[in-house]
């Protein structure tokens, strides 16, 4: 039940049965800040944030709602976008932003408007390396999935040790292809190396002393994963005597390169984008069978951007029937 507030309140939604293990535990959370110009926080207790989804206009004429007339509360079907949240707290594990000109537009003129954002802490590990070092990335026992990365800089403290205030001002400063580079060096690793470079990064603030901020978590070597591009179908198979465990899926597009090839850029500039019925869709239609096809539709899934050629993937396992899912008699 929605709670109305003038200013923000925040929705502990559930917990995700997102488990990859007791290391990679991930707890949902949503918060609406009703005034624009307010400040938003998120906060992990624990792990860092991956924003999901940030959203601003309206979608209910209940939230955000006391003190306003009905002619500002009515418009429900009104929501946009704002990628900036994902962009400033991603990998992080608080964080806060005035939400003043955070959209882009006003989606809908004469209704008042709230922000929405979704995001989920993940137990990730973090990894900083100053400008020309090279980070290094490990796991004991499984494989790395890079969950963020950033070559820039947030804040002023980081990698400023002997450096001029000049080239510590500019704490807004991201990479827009950082993720890329760093997943294809590491994803599915032991462990990898990473050059913090503008040679290998694209440098978004001339004269800034930057550094590269990674957050990724270790996959169980029994997880598998799977990914067709949009129109092609997954199939997911296990060994006779197991059965398919689903651990996690998206629908959407989380980075630039994956499925890119052919595609002009305004098809994969968006890379905040998550269908959120993902996990339910594939887990109504895989989860306990020793095999299925899931096809990678707007059709099956819905849009969750328009305009975005988008792709599936999947984390799975195999696991004994018997043991997981039969029961003693």
């Amino acid at each position: 039940m929605y709670t109305n507030s003038s200013t923000m309140f925040s929705l502990s939604v559930l917990m995700l049965t997102l488990v990859l293990d007791s290391r990679l535990l991930i707890s949902a959370e949503t918060v609406v800040t009703c005034d624009d110009g307010s400040v938003q926080r998120l906060s992990c207790d624990s792990g860092v944030i991956s924003v999901k989804s940030a959203t601003y206009g309206r979608t209910s004429s209940r939230i955000c709602s006391v003190g306003r007339p009905q002619g500002e509360t009515s418009n429900t079907q009104c929501s946009i976008d704002v990628p900036a949240v994902s962009k400033q707290c991603d990998g992080l594990r608080e964080c806060e932003l005035n939400t003043q000109g955070l959209a882009a537009q006003d989606p809908c003129y004469g209704t008042y408007k709230y922000y929405t954002t979704n995001y989920i802490c993940i137990q990730a590990e973090i990894s900083v390396t100053c400008h020309g070092g090279y980070s290094y990335l490990k796991c004991d026992n499984g494989k790395i999935q890079i969950n963020t990365a950033n070559y820039g800089r947030t804040d002023k403290i980081t990698c400023s040790d002997g450096r001029p205030s000049s080239q510590l001002q500019n704490t807004k400063c991201y990479s827009p292809n950082a993720l890329a580079p760093v997943s294809k060096s590491c994803n599915g690793l032991e462990s990898c190396e990473v050059f913090a470079t503008h040679t290998i990064f694209t440098d978004p603030c001339v004269g800034i002393y930057k550094y590269l901020a990674i957050s990724y978590f270790c996959l169980p070597l029994e997880i598998r994963s799977s990914l067709v591009c949009e129109h092609e179908t997954n199939d997911l198979k296990c060994e006779d005597g197991t059965a398919i465990h689903i651990h996690s899926a998206n629908y959407g597009r989380t980075d630039s390169s994956t499925c890119s090839a052919g595609r002009p850029a305004s098809q994969i500039v968006k890379t905040d984008c998550y269908a959120l019925n993902s996990q339910t869709i594939v887990a109504n239609g895989c989860e306990g069978k020793n095999r299925c096809s899931i096809l990678a539709s707007n059709s099956v899934f819905s849009d969750p951007c328009g305009g975005t050629f988008k792709y599936l993937y999947i984390l799975y396992s195999c696991a004994s029937k018997c043991k997981c899912y039969c029961t003693e008699q």
